[in-house]
């Protein structure tokens, strides 16, 4: 019985070692399917057509055994991939590799790769003449889309938030913002082409209510009763949205009307969690506006003393 068993055992390990990595990559995505986004398969699903199969597709299950994925990991680098890229393709690899683990009791070297350090870059906020300037020209101009760029230098919305947001969403008796849904625009793989997707976010904290400050109250008071709840809020009507792409571009076009040099949206986001932080907001109430999955993103994204405040601390010792 043994040597029956034994020999089962050895047939299906020269089985499983003549498939292919590419085979078990797809089966992995497919085991996912059901528990993630639409939006998050179609990103997995290119990640892996356009970085790891061209590499390992067509390496068997021993051939992967055997394999030095440190090696993977610097033909990413010497494509000169950002190194955020690069650690979300290793994300995806080392996944793949537990799934294969588990499955077909392998067992890989996954602590030895090598995942390269983020390259932190400098974190840009408007100055408080550019944040004044810009905040006024978009309340005198007074349209939705203008608007819009105020409610996320005073809340932190994301672009794909203030895009899917809706008149219902704003409830002006409690003084609450529910952001709900995002949309961005993703390319499925399968169709070949990009689409717009309107979903909840992709974790569970950015689902959140922010409270509506009384400078956001009076503004708003004035607009909503012109609309319907399913309205968006950048166009005022149920059937029409402005997709991020093109609200970045009418961004930048009142930038350059207001004389301030170009940047992209997401300044508007860090300048208000800047902003807050400089005003003596707690972590953990900044974290929950801004819907970041812990704490620790916000500490490590925005609080980071400056000089002044260094200087101020040592003069009273």
């Amino acid at each position: 019985m043994f040597i029956i068993n034994k020999m089962k055992q050895i047939l299906t390990e020269r089985k499983n070692n003549k498939i292919l990595f590419e085979e078990i990559a797809l089966d992995w995505l497919n085991h996912k399917k059901i528990s993630i986004k639409q939006s998050t398969y179609f990103k997995y699903l290119c990640s892996i057509n356009k970085y790891i199969l061209p590499e390992l597709g067509n390496l068997s299950l021993n051939d992967i055994r055997n394999y030095d994925f440190n090696l993977f990991v610097e033909k990413l680098m010497q494509k000169k991939y950002s190194s955020k890229n690069i650690k979300n393709i290793l994300y995806l690899l080392k996944s793949i590799l537990h799934y294969i683990e588990e499955k077909y009791n392998y067992i890989f070297k996954i602590r030895n790769l090598i995942i390269p350090k983020e390259n932190r870059k400098l974190l840009e906020i408007l100055s408080n003449k550019e944040k004044n300037k810009l905040e006024n020209y978009c309340i005198n101009e007074n349209t939705l889309k203008s608007l819009g760029i105020v409610v996320c230098l005073n809340t932190g919305l994301r672009i794909g938030e203030i895009c899917a947001l809706k008149w219902k969403n704003i409830d002006l008796n409690k003084q609450i913002l529910h952001i709900t849904c995002t949309m961005q625009r993703i390319y499925n793989v399968q169709e070949k082409k990009t689409i717009i997707s309107i979903d909840s976010p992709k974790t569970k904290t950015s689902l959140r209510d922010i409270p509506i400050s009384s400078k956001m109250y009076n503004i708003l008071i004035k607009l909503k009763k012109k609309y319907n709840d399913e309205d968006f809020f950048l166009t005022g009507k149920t059937d029409k949205f402005i997709e991020p792409r093109n609200y970045q571009n009418t961004f930048k076009k009142i930038l350059k009307k207001c004389k301030i040099k170009s940047y992209n949206f997401h300044i508007l986001r860090h300048t208000f969690a800047t902003n807050c932080v400089g005003i003596g907001m707690d972590i953990k109430s900044l974290s929950n506006i801004l819907g970041h999955a812990s704490v620790n993103i916000t500490l490590n994204q925005y609080v980071h003393s400056s000089y002044k405040t260094q200087k101020k601390f040592l003069e009273k010792l």
